[in-house]
């Protein structure tokens, strides 16, 4: 399979010298809906993966981490919503945005293009790694973080606080080989959760963490294939016993299955994670449940959701950023077999 290179276009037509615009119908900015921090730090993680960045998209980066920086409170709490009049419309909280943010800021830390940007990422990381969240998916986004930070500073010691505290969270899954995973239901982004103690197992040396993150994703990995595509969790989650597939499937789902599996292959050499990278690049370009392309390859903008009856036309900051993110990976692992 020929991989696409990521697109940036319609991340930039989304983009103003704030930050990123949430929304969008079609190809057009929603300004009326403002920006979110969950999708700010989602493009700057995928403009410091991008090798050799153009410009204009390292600007981009630029301006991701300083709204970063102003969303994030003095207790290292952070802001979410912030609408078109630069006006906050929330208050600083430690739910999935929190996490997001140092997300983005870990990996700025490592990878930003220059030291000061490095250095200013660090210092955010530092700030909202003395808080902790009670959500689990927040902590899994804010461990993805600190695993980015131990990648150049492996003695980094609020990452690697923030890491045992959210292996401790995340770990403990069930011995029922039927459901194995830690919820009763599959709820939104469900590879982050193993993803994340992949990552922590792996930076702390701590092979449960790894067994037990292996184990999520090969089971989710086998959950969310028909044959030879993949079949999502749909946005209102996914139960045992309930009908599939389901209806609105989410890209951010696709995404984070490629992020885990790319993990998980880098972390073992098993080549059913090549294939599930594959899975979730193909489900993109029209493998799917309704043989829909998820991609506008003129625009380069990807598509919200996947419908019964085909697909949601809007071209929004989430969507278009996990179609990056994918794509990236598929890249990443091309001529990897299978």
């Amino acid at each position: 399979m020929t991989v696409p290179e990521p697109p940036f276009d319609h991340l930039l037509r989304l983009s103003d010298d704030t930050g990123v615009l949430e929304h969008a119908r079609g190809a057009v900015p929603r300004r009326r809906s403002g920006y979110c921090t969950d999708d700010v730090a989602r493009a700057l993680v995928v403009i410091c993966r991008q090798p050799s960045p153009p410009a204009a998209l390292a600007t981009l980066g630029e301006r991701c981490l300083a709204f970063l920086v102003h969303a994030q409170a003095g207790d290292g709490a952070s802001h979410n919503r912030l609408g078109y009049d630069r006006r906050w419309e929330d208050q600083p909280g430690l739910g999935d945005w929190w996490g997001r943010s140092l997300w983005g800021s870990g990996t700025a830390a490592a990878r930003g293009r220059s030291a000061r940007l490095r250095a200013d990422a660090l210092v955010h990381f530092e700030a909202g790694a003395a808080c902790r969240s009670p959500f689990p998916r927040a902590m899994a986004f804010a461990a993805l973080g600190a695993a980015e930070v131990l990648t150049v500073r492996s003695d980094h010691g609020p990452a690697l606080d923030l890491l045992k505290t959210a292996g401790a969270a995340l770990s403990g899954i069930s011995s029922d080989e039927a459901w194995p995973w830690p919820e009763p239901r599959l709820g939104y982004a469900n590879a982050r959760w193993a993803e994340a103690l992949l990552a922590a197992g792996g930076a702390l040396d701590d092979d449960g963490l790894v067994d037990q993150g292996l184990r999520l994703l090969g089971w989710l990995l086998d959950l969310e294939t028909t044959g030879d595509r993949l079949s999502l969790t749909p946005v209102g989650g996914w139960g045992p016993g309930e009908p599939r597939p389901g209806f609105d499937q989410q890209p951010i789902e696709a995404a984070a299955l490629a992020d885990a599996c790319a993990r998980g292959y880098l972390l073992t050499g098993d080549d059913r994670f090549v294939a599930g990278v594959n899975r979730a690049v193909a489900w993109f370009l029209g493998e799917n449940d309704t043989h829909v392309p998820m991609y506008d390859r003129q625009t380069g903008g990807g598509y919200d959701g996947l419908e019964r009856d085909g697909r949601n036309d809007n071209q929004g900051a989430e969507s278009t950023i996990a179609l990056i993110s994918t794509l990236q990976q598929g890249i990443r692992l091309a001529g990897t077999q299978p």
